[in-house]
């Protein structure tokens, strides 16, 4: 019986030495394990089933193939076969040993393996290798029918050497999983945040997902949409699917939330390819998802994503319809003055290539755009990059590749950025993490620059030798978004009640209304975006009550800031005042600057909107100067506002002017702050 088994086995090496011992899953083969041999075949079988029904289900023939390599596992083809299916799985990093065995079994196999090779070596990081191996399959790659297969290995090729230099120049970040509360064993993918990242919402696939159904054509759990808050200690609370009406039984994907998180985008799967929705917080309860119109859905094409500006009055999204550059491209639409989105425009050639771009996400500075893309300097699928948009010469800026570790040759797509510029959240299929893909926070450390050496130090390197080695200091400040982010609460002056009120951003140079927002009408929370570089005039209205204003002059070297104010409305009272923050004059004088017009034209409305109110206008200044002059200014300027308001139509008898000099300050006069808030005009109410 040993003399049989060894002239078998003998039979089996001489029969196959020739193709390096490639071993075929022929009974003759497997003589002396006819069982083992059956079940293999069985498990073949199987796994073939899934197997040639497409890409999207390979995962499912991992199990049947992996069972019949344990029998035999010197199948070139069935090495083959479990590679490709790892490449087309969230495990893609196992590919590798199978498809190098592939091709060391049979060195005539199928040319198409060293393709697959080549993706391995390239997900890998070995750029020389894996350009070696698709040159391979070049020939046939030349010789197929299809264009795309071609122009696919050239790309996949171009990749490889633009990893080779990106990978030289790392960036220095930390990368972190976001921990238990957000990620599962299954796929978390696609998360955005506020802009003070308060709030993070994103999508995945779970079975507990609404309807609990299986996608027939993806096989994978239908997508809904999951949110979660930030606690106190800077942890992220348990992540809760947000329910109906946000999410249906069809796949529902988030994708652009606003800076203050109280309006959000979404991808919903009904019929035909999907469309983009819009949901708007109100209170606690979010609304009911409305289509955002047909100048950005289509009906026979792919609106996967979208994300806002920071004022709201511009959407950025990707779709597939014809006339663009590529496959997916960028476009951007604005809100015309019924609040409908208008007809959209291609970002151009700057930005969009022939390839796909997808994941697009504007900064809340307002023009630093994140996308990715499978073209530019990508180093394998998808790449985060960033392009800036020069106001002078209207133009988007060449894309950026932001960088290795962040960006890999694997697809990395949808990344939001905080509004400092300090930490990122993306989507990775990490081995090392909890599921099939996580969600991970990135911490942008700055550029490495020597450590400052005191006098004592120098002296030492001066005796001993010259100091050559860069001594990388453990943190480096990061060049922030010069932007400002001001964030708060409305209420009641008296009751202390939460209010939802409208919040009015107007470019006071330009006397222009920019952009308006809600605070909470539950909680009073309001947040916006205020990009460095204007002069801001802030209106916060409410019926019933007394508009508040507030001023910000944000100079274009401005560094990122964060500033929360707390607002309290007045009703309208016999005895209530309030500072018009945004009354300017000219120094030392009582002229009324341009930047005053907006302000002046909400104090005429409410005069117009309340026809028996009475007020006095007052003026104030600091205490620099003689108290004579420091009078007679005030006065001067409280009656130039009266002026003001009776050229536009006011009665006079409704308007009484007073000068308080520097009688009566508010904050301290010793300070440049303190004289500043002294300095100022307010308005009292006389009669109702």
């Amino acid at each position: 019986m040993m003399i049989k088994k060894y002239i078998t086995l003998m039979f089996v090496f001489i029969s196959f030495g020739m193709n390096a011992q490639n071993v075929e899953f022929d009974k003759a083969n497997f003589k002396d394990d006819k069982e083992g041999f059956k079940k293999a075949k069985k498990n073949i079988k199987e796994g073939d089933e899934f197997y040639l029904k497409g890409a999207l289900f390979y995962k499912s023939a991992i199990p049947f193939f992996e069972k019949a390599n344990e029998f035999n596992p010197n199948s070139a083809d069935l090495n083959m076969k479990l590679g490709e299916c790892y490449l087309a799985s969230s495990s893609k990093f196992k590919a590798l040993p199978y498809l190098k065995k592939a091709v060391k079994l049979n060195s005539s196999i199928d040319p198409v393996a060293y393709y697959f090779l080549g993706q391995a070596l390239h997900l890998d990081k070995q750029f020389d290798k894996a350009i070696t191996a698709y040159s391979k399959y070049q020939a046939s790659a030349m010789s197929n029918p299809n264009p795309m297969v071609l122009q696919d290995l050239k790309m996949r090729m171009q990749h490889c050497t633009n990893g080779k230099e990106i990978v030289k120049n790392p960036i220095r970040v930390f990368i972190d999983n976001l921990g238990e509360n957000i990620n599962t064993k299954y796929n978390e993918y696609a998360a955005v945040i506020s802009a003070d990242e308060s709030v993070l919402v994103f999508t995945a696939r779970r079975p507990n997902s609404t309807g609990g159904n299986i996608d027939p054509m993806l096989n994978e759990n239908f997508e809904d949409i999951y949110i979660s808050e930030k606690k106190a200690d800077g942890s992220w609370s348990l992540s809760m699917n947000m329910g109906d009406p946000v999410n249906t039984k069809d796949h529902d994907a988030n994708s652009g939330l606003s800076a203050d998180g109280q309006r959000f985008l979404i991808y919903m799967g009904k019929k035909g390819f999907g469309d983009l929705f819009e949901c708007i917080l109100e209170g606690n309860v979010w609304g009911k998802p409305e289509s955002l119109g047909k100048n950005i859905n289509t009906k026979d094409y792919h609106e996967p994503s979208a994300c806002y500006s920071p004022d709201g009055n511009s959407l950025y999204f990707v779709t597939d319809k014809p006339g663009g550059f590529g496959d997916h491209d960028i476009y951007i639409s604005h809100k015309d003055e019924k609040g409908k989105w208008g007809v959209a425009e291609n970002l151009g050639a700057a930005i969009n290539t022939k390839y796909d771009e997808d994941g697009v996400y504007m900064h809340p500075d307002g023009k630093t755009l994140y996308f990715s893309s499978q073209g530019h300097s990508s180093m394998g699928g998808f790449d985060i990059f960033k392009s800036v948009y020069d106001e002078e010469l209207n133009a988007w800026g060449t894309p950026v590749n932001i960088g290795y570790p962040v960006n890999t040759p694997e697809d990395d797509a949808f990344f939001v950025i905080s509004a400092s510029g300090r930490h990122g959240y993306y989507t990775s299929a990490s081995p090392d993490g909890l599921g099939l893909r996580d969600l991970y926070v990135v911490t942008f450390l700055g550029e490495e620059k020597p450590m400052v050496l005191n006098n004592e130090d120098n002296l030492m390197a001066s005796i001993a030798a010259p100091v050559k080695d860069v001594v990388v200091a453990p943190l480096v400040v990061v060049k922030e978004a010069q932007l400002t982010i001001l964030k708060g609460v409305i209420s009641d002056y008296l009751t202390k009640d939460f209010l939802g009120a409208e919040i009015e951003i107007v470019d006071n140079e330009a006397n222009k209304v920019i952009a308006t927002f809600k605070s909470n009408s539950k909680t009073g929370k309001f947040l916006v975006s205020l990009p460095a570089g204007k002069n801001y005039g802030i209106a916060v209205k409410k019926e019933n009550y007394l508009f508040h204003s507030e001023n910000f002059d944000i100079p274009k070297t401005s560094a990122f800031q964060t500033v929360e104010k707390n607002i309290e409305l007045k009703n309208l009272a016999v005895g209530n005042k309030i500072i018009l923050k945004n009354i300017f004059f000219d120094l030392d004088k009582a002229t009324l600057r341009p930047e005053s017009t907006a302000e002046l034209n909400r104090l005429i409305k409410l005069m117009n909107d309340v026809p028996t109110l009475k007020i006095e206008l007052g003026g104030h200044t600091d205490s620099q100067g003689s108290e004579p002059y420091n009078q007679s200014l005030s006065e001067r300027r409280a009656k130039a506002v009266v002026d003001y308001v009776t050229k536009a139509g006011i009665s006079g008898s409704r308007l009484v002017s007073a000068g308080y000099g520097e009688v009566e300050p508010i904050a301290t006069n010793e300070t440049k702050e303190g004289r500043q808030l002294n300095r100022r005009t307010e308005f009292k109410i006389l009669a109702l």
